[in-house]
């Protein structure tokens, strides 16, 4: 079974001091920066992670788990500020015309210039838009929307590295969500 689930966490360490767990394996010997197992796995004693790579132990059937560390969620009050601020429409605009504010953004914030030329007005051509900044679409940036959908999400990695549109969506949203809790305009609601 090849799964990927993330699960986004205002502190992944106050989850994971609640639960038994062992830290996942990179291919260079080092513990995975987010990936888990609630499962029994082989461990290394020394490195204090499971003892075989992520990668293998998809293969031998094991199942990983991404327990990610989202800071964004430490700016929400409660369920309804939540709520309101995932539902407000965000200040699209001030990606390009804000720089300042557009780089403290997670996951799109090293890449204002690009933010500039592209202008997503969406959570549609945001996903997009978090997906060519990966190096399998790299080739889309500063493409016309039309062309960028009409490959982005083929599954095409012969480039490299590529998103899946379900984790690009749910970054997507995260960028909006951030976007509002950072814009006094909107956080105010």
């Amino acid at each position: 079974m090849s799964a990927d689930i993330d699960i986004d966490f205002a502190n992944r360490e106050t989850v994971l001091r609640l639960i038994q767990h062992v830290p996942a394996r990179q291919s260079n010997g080092r513990r995975h920066n987010s990936g888990i197992y609630v499962t029994d796995i082989p461990r290394d004693p020394v490195n204090q992670c499971a003892a075989i790579d992520y990668e293998e132990a998809e293969q031998r059937g094991y199942f990983k788990l991404d327990f990610l560390n989202m800071s964004v969620y430490q700016l929400v009050r409660d369920p309804a500020h939540y709520e309101a601020m995932l539902t407000a429409t965000p200040p699209w605009e001030r990606l390009w015309s804000d720089s300042t504010w557009a780089s403290q953004l997670v996951h799109v914030g090293n890449y204002t210039d690009l933010l500039r030329v592209m202008k997503p007005d969406s959570i549609p051509r945001m996903a997009a838009f978090i997906s060519i900044i990966r190096p399998g679409k790299a080739h889309l940036q500063t493409c016309p929307w039309a062309e960028v959908f009409a490959s982005v999400w083929d599954g095409d990695e012969s480039r490299g590295y590529t998103f899946k549109k379900s984790h690009a969506v749910s970054y997507a949203a995260l960028v909006a969500l951030h976007m509002n809790l950072t814009s006094p305009s909107v956080a105010q609601e």
